[in-house]
């Protein structure tokens, strides 16, 4: 029987998973997020095919992925492990500064990239992050991705505002950019969860692309284009005076 309490429960800590083919590394991850109280490491692997057998059987809320390891590759896993528990979120972690397999993640559904040189604050706040429904991509290596995209994605994106998705598609769009999921996005603009996974189906066909991460980098694209155009008209200190 649960005991009672008087004022906010403490939310249940985020469950991680660590996969890793070195041990030391794996240790050294294992202690700084099992140090946090928010966090909890329930399982570790050195191998991919440890990882599908033992992923599955501990259900976590955060898969942190090594990228290469000596049976395969992170990114493989992400892949089936994101097929079979789509409430997953998987941080890939490397040593590697690699744009391919930064694209490889992405389209793989991972949440995040990080790599190995992060510092431990920051990487607890990756895992915080991701566990949170929101993405987190290397700055470097995301700017790189968008770059990619947007090259890729040019012919049927529209500009800031077009006309080619509605209001409610923008309106959709601009939270995915914020990294909010599907029954976020509801719960936000009072819409039932289908009703936005029906937005974002169509958003996605409009824009050309496959994942909304690829979706979310080009909001991030289209608010730093509105946010430019809004600095060129209204430069600073070329205010209007008081009016009279």
């Amino acid at each position: 029987m649960a005991s009672e309490t008087t004022g906010t429960e403490t939310p249940a800590p985020v469950r991680v998973f660590l996969l890793d083919d070195h041990e030391v590394v794996r240790r050294g991850v294992h202690d700084l997020l099992d140090g946090e109280p928010d966090l909890e490491v329930v399982g570790e692997a050195g191998t991919a095919e440890q990882a599908l057998v033992r992923i599955p059987a501990l259900r976590p809320d955060v898969a942190v992925l090594d990228v290469r390891l000596g049976d395969g590759d992170g990114v493989a896993v992400c892949r089936e492990l994101r097929s079979r528990m789509p409430d997953l979120a998987c941080l890939m972690l490397t040593s590697f500064d690699d744009e391919e397999a930064l694209l490889d993640a992405v389209m793989a559904g991972a949440a995040g990239y990080v790599l190995k040189q992060i510092s431990g604050t920051d990487l607890i706040t990756a895992v915080r992050t991701v566990a949170s429904g929101r993405s987190m991509l290397d700055p470097g290596a995301a700017t790189r991705l968008l770059n990619r995209l947007r090259s890729e994605a040019e012919p049927a994106q529209p500009t800031a505002g077009g006309p080619e998705l509605t209001a409610r598609e923008q309106e959709v769009l601009a939270l995915i950019g914020e990294g909010l999921t599907n029954r976020q996005i509801g719960e936000r603009l009072f819409l039932a969860e289908k009703t936005v996974k029906n937005h974002v189906s169509r958003l996605l066909a409009k824009l050309g692309v496959e994942r909304r991460v690829q979706a979310a980098l080009i909001a991030t694209e289209l608010r730093q284009s509105a946010a430019a155009d809004r600095s060129a008209h209204h430069p600073r200190g070329l205010g209007h005076g008081p009016r009279g």
